[in-house]
């Protein structure tokens, strides 16, 4: 069985999705020979998808031997649905959380049900695919396997100026601080301004609470031009568009006297600096917030803050459960319970010794039950047993 697999969510860019993608590519050449058709930003996004059914019709001339195709998000699965011309190949598609939640009333009624035109849908959550099945997906069809994650970061080695680094660099005194890091895009669900508005004030110690992630630090051209759609329809583009919905309450709270000092937010920053970052924090914080129409559909960044050496905090929602399990890799917290989480980082604070001892149980539980290994062979194993349920000539 030669697979195709196609996506536009593919290196250079850099994000979860990306990463995944890559590396279920990848991982899946021991097993079997792979074509790939991928977005790696030489083109116009438009002209990707335009040229994408004749691009894959002419792959699949070139190499008879295909006999799988693989779509790796449901921006793809909606387009690629009702192309005509390889409707005989088993076709598979992953599903990661907000295209299958994405709160449209047309999408959820005439496009959604078309992924069950798919003989795989594969989620990369038990709370993505609940969502699947509440929505109408065929639960024959829906199978779950989790991301993986990089095992090279347990491998981290922490460098020895790294407070002088830090200072230099980035203008962040750590000396006899004790840090807190948090990392990703600055949409509502991921809760960093609520955390900063009703957690921040009530923590105690003297700390610095890091953000890294694409941030702009002024309102640009399109947060201005949202401003004056309306609402109903502003929800629905920021949503589609992955548009940082929660930088500007970010920005705003930067300013304020009471967490000054306290928390800074450092942008977008080279891997290798986040490796050491993450290395050196007392913790990783995921404190997500439940947002109608949006959910987290894994939590990946926590299973590499976890290898790389913090105590992750991560909200008990969605797909974060995935990744991490309560007492094993990390601590699962109430979402949007202020004092919940007040409570359990005041502990951290107050006595960060005795959360050390966990962090090497940690990585070695992270590393027996995720890598990229892992999860290619799980599609691997899902792809032939679906293969082999199809009739003859199909």
């Amino acid at each position: 069985m030669e697979i195709l697999f196609v996506s536009h969510k593919y290196p250079p860019a850099v994000g979860g999705m990306e990463k995944q993608s890559y590396e279920l590519i990848q991982g899946m050449k021991q097993f079997t020979k792979v074509h790939a058709i991928v977005y790696e930003g030489g083109e116009s996004r438009f002209r990707f998808f335009r040229m994408l059914r004749k691009r894959i019709l002419q792959t699949l001339q070139e190499n008879p031997g295909i006999t799988a195709i693989h779509f790796n998000d449901g921006l793809m699965a909606a387009i690629c649905a009702g192309h005509k011309g390889y409707e005989h190949l088993l076709r598979a598609v992953t599903l990661h959380g907000l295209e299958v939640v994405f709160p449209n009333s047309l999408y959820q009624r005439y496009i959604l049900p078309r992924f069950n035109r798919f003989d795989l849908i594969i989620a990369v959550s038990r709370a993505t695919a609940e969502a699947c099945i509440q929505r109408g997906l065929s639960p024959e069809k829906v199978v779950v396997i989790p991301n993986g994650v990089d095992a090279a970061l347990a491998e981290t080695v922490q460098r020895p100026d790294f407070k002088q680094f830090m200072l230099e660099r980035y203008g962040v005194d750590t000396a006899g601080r004790r840090v807190l890091v948090s990392m990703g895009r600055s949409v509502r669900r991921k809760g960093f301004s609520w955390l900063i508005r009703q957690v921040v004030p009530q923590l105690q110690g003297d700390f610095v609470f890091l953000m890294i992630g694409p941030f702009q630090r002024s309102p640009g051209g399109f947060e201005i031009f949202l401003r004056y759609v309306p609402a109903f329809l502003r929800r629905q583009i920021t949503l589609f568009a992955g548009f940082p919905t929660d930088e500007a309450a970010i920005r705003q709270l930067l300013a304020a006297p009471e967490v000054q000092g306290k928390v800074r937010h450092l942008g977008k920053l080279p891997f290798e600096d986040i490796r050491q970052i993450l290395s050196t924090a007392d913790a990783f914080l995921m404190p997500n917030i439940p947002i109608e129409g949006d959910m987290e559909g894994f939590g990946l960044v926590c299973l590499e803050a976890c290898l790389c050496g913090a105590t992750v905090f991560a909200s008990r929602l969605d797909g974060i459960t995935e990744a991490i399990h309560d007492g094993k890799n990390g601590i699962l917290l109430p979402a949007g319970d202020a004092e919940a989480w007040a409570s359990a980082l005041n502990a951290l604070l107050e006595n960060p010794a005795a959360f050390s001892g966990q962090k090497e149980a940690a990585k070695h539980y992270t590393l027996e039950h995720f890598g990229w290994d892992k999860m290619a062979e799980a599609y691997w194993q899902q792809l032939k047993k679906r293969s082999d349920r199809l009739p003859a000539g199909q």
